[in-house]
């Protein structure tokens, strides 16, 4: 089994992964937590944890683990300090403890932040995490979904390295996109955008190997 580190793990989509994680047989999820209270709440579940805050020193947090989903954010209260610093602080603790990849929930938009009138902050925030991403030594995945929604995960999205079309996507699918990426034979090095669609997850990701 392989431990991997969620970075936000407490958030909607972070538990659902954490949950995925828990029933997957290659993998142990551990959450990334801020306080005691958070911690509790995993571990009523049988969830380990690790205490990290993003905008502190999180270089512990990344050893014994063997991959890390980065899910976390600010929810725009602190698109910097979170969702930008934050992930770059979790870059370089990867790269400091070797882990063997690391899978970013990124957004549709950070590759041209720019066009975007309404999020320009949060993309600019993403783009500028996702290309530091690309230029560590780490083995990544950069997973690009259109907006979430939280209906019923339907196990199927349209994915490609840019859609060029608008759309959204649930949560649950989302979150088992990210899973998905985690094994050693899907999405190395590789940046994509998913939305709703109709291929199975799995048989979308062997498009990009």
């Amino acid at each position: 089994m392989e431990n991997i580190l969620v970075a936000g793990a407490t958030g909607t989509t972070g538990k659902k992964i954490v949950q995925l994680l828990k029933a997957s047989q290659y993998f142990e999820p551990i959450a990334m937590v801020r306080n005691e209270q958070q911690q509790a709440e995993f571990l009523a579940h049988d969830v380990k944890t690790v205490m990290g805050d993003l905008e502190q020193d999180v270089s512990h947090t990344t050893k014994n683990i063997d991959k890390v989903i980065f899910a976390a954010g600010s929810g725009g209260k602190n698109v910097k300090g979170v969702d930008q610093d934050g992930a770059i602080k979790m870059v370089d603790a990867s790269s400091k403890w070797n882990v063997k990849k690391f899978v970013m929930l990124s957004s549709m938009g950070a590759d041209q932040p720019e066009k975007s009138e309404k999020l320009q902050d949060y993309l600019k925030a993403k783009h500028n995490a996702d290309e530091y991403l690309k230029s560590s030594n780490l083995n990544y995945a950069i997973v690009r979904p259109g907006s979430l929604t939280n209906n019923a995960g339907e196990g199927k999205i349209k994915l490609a390295k840019s859609l060029n079309e608008q759309g959204e996507i649930t949560r649950d699918d989302v979150a088992q996109t990210l899973v998905r990426s985690l094994h050693d034979d899907a999405a190395n090095k590789e940046t994509f955008e998913i939305i709703k669609g109709e291929t199975l997850i799995g048989k979308a990701l062997e498009t990009i190997k």
